[in-house]
């Protein structure tokens, strides 16, 4: 089986940022996923559940009601190893061209007095959010983009290189 492209990273060396993660060509337009890091991986502790299930509800919301970029969301949510977030929109961007509104809604979530949706009939786990959490982990990485907006390496994926026999099997790390 072909590795997948996000398994193609470095996890060894990512860092928090904002990154491309792959670009489609679908039904004659463009998507593109980014994956917006939180935490590095497998060198610190994940996001709490509760926490980045109130960190989806919230930036979910401000995604798609923030006016300049509403109708570019195609999706938001959480990544399996619980150290980010995917986010795919309509086009094709550079990741630095959609650091402010990562920003924004990061620094959104500071302002939540409830959680969006977050009602029997909204979620299908309601019980399972913790705003206080939620707007720590908010201002943790709101601090972290604010001292590296010009840092290349949290735009730009590390990538691992992949040993392939004469007959075209993959060498993994594992």
């Amino acid at each position: 089986m072909e590795l997948i492209q996000s398994f193609s990273v470095d996890h060894r060396a990512i860092v928090p940022g904002i990154f491309t993660s792959r670009v489609d060509e679908i039904g004659g337009g463009t998507a593109t996923t980014y994956d917006v890091r939180l935490k590095r991986p497998n060198k610190e502790p994940v996001i709490d559940v509760a926490a980045m299930h109130t960190l989806e509800h919230l930036v979910a919301t401000y995604l798609r009601n923030d006016e300049e970029w509403k109708n570019e969301i195609v999706y938001w949510g959480p990544m399996g190893c619980l150290t980010g977030f995917y986010l795919i929109m309509k086009g094709s961007r550079m990741p630095r061209e959609i650091y402010d509104l990562i920003y924004a809604a990061f620094q959104s979530v500071e302002q939540a007095k409830e959680i969006p949706g977050a009602t029997a009939e909204c979620c299908g786990h309601y019980l399972m959010h913790d705003l206080d959490m939620a707007k720590w982990y908010a201002r943790e990485f709101v601090a972290y983009l604010e001292i590296n907006a010009d840092n290349d390496a949290i735009y730009c994926y590390p990538k691992s290189e992949r040993l392939i026999t004469e007959d075209g099997k993959h060498f993994f790390d594992s």
